[in-house]
């Protein structure tokens, strides 16, 4: 089921009905990366401007500048997650209308949340996943435990988060929830999927509008095997 849903949403990314919002979530993914980069740039420079490690060896300041603009880079990378969340909460109901229209055309479409709702459980979310990160950041010294940190810590956060949005378009949050806990293995699994992705370069843009879409398959997969099966329906993800 996980993977036709897989692909089924690789599918989809980049089609002509989700190209427009494909490029939207693109330029606001990376222009939320812009401003943290930005300011975290600007707070090393404001701290080296106050504190020369040597004023007899000038080199050692710009070495130590070069330092923590590749440590950045690692830091970006422990901030995606609660970016890619964020910007999930924004084109939601975008994308899984998109979706639902195209490949569950015969099913009662989903019931958009509202705009502050949704946004304030992504906000939310997204501010848990910044600091689960930021403790995953910190033991990225220790050896054997920093990486199953992160990549553990993050596919239950994405699992969570992506499958309670698409489950809440057709059900209250308590449902969505209760929905998620009995199908815990297979939406942690997901959520294995989308972290893999969030170490990705260039890939990780993109898993925003891939999680929404897996996601909505994947909870009307779960809901056609969890409940009495419609008639004139087709139980099976389209191929």
């Amino acid at each position: 089921m996980l993977i036709k849903a897989a692909a089924a949403a690789l599918r989809q990314v980049f089609s002509p009905a989700l190209r427009g919002i494909l490029f939207k979530s693109l330029a606001l993914t990376i222009g939320l990366l812009a401003v943290v980069w930005f300011g975290l740039t600007r707070l090393i420079q404001a701290f080296q401007s106050s504190h020369h490690i040597s004023a007899d060896y000038p080199f050692l300041d710009t070495l130590a500048f070069f330092l923590a603009g590749a440590g950045l880079f690692v830091a970006l990378a422990y901030i995606m997650p609660a970016v890619s969340i964020l910007v999930a909460g924004f084109f939601l109901d975008d994308v899984a209308e998109v979706v639902e229209r195209s490949d569950y055309p015969k099913d009662a479409p989903g019931r958009a949340l509202p705009w502050g709702q949704a946004l304030g459980s992504a906000v939310r979310f997204a501010g848990l996943a910044l600091l689960v990160n930021l403790v995953a950041l910190i033991l990225v010294f220790v050896p054997g435990v920093n990486l199953f940190a992160f990549f553990g810590a993050n596919a239950y956060l994405l699992g969570r988060e992506y499958f309670e949005l698409a489950a809440g378009r057709f059900r209250p949050l308590p449902e969505a929830r209760a929905m998620r806990e009995q199908s815990g293995f297979t939406v942690i699994a997901a959520g294995c999927l989308l972290a893999g992705l969030m170490i990705v370069p260039i890939v990780n843009l993109v898993t925003p509008l891939f999680g929404v879409a897996m996601m909505v398959h994947l909870h009307k997969g779960l809901e056609r095997r969890m409940l009495p099966r419609p008639a004139g329906t087709d139980a099976r993800l389209p191929n």
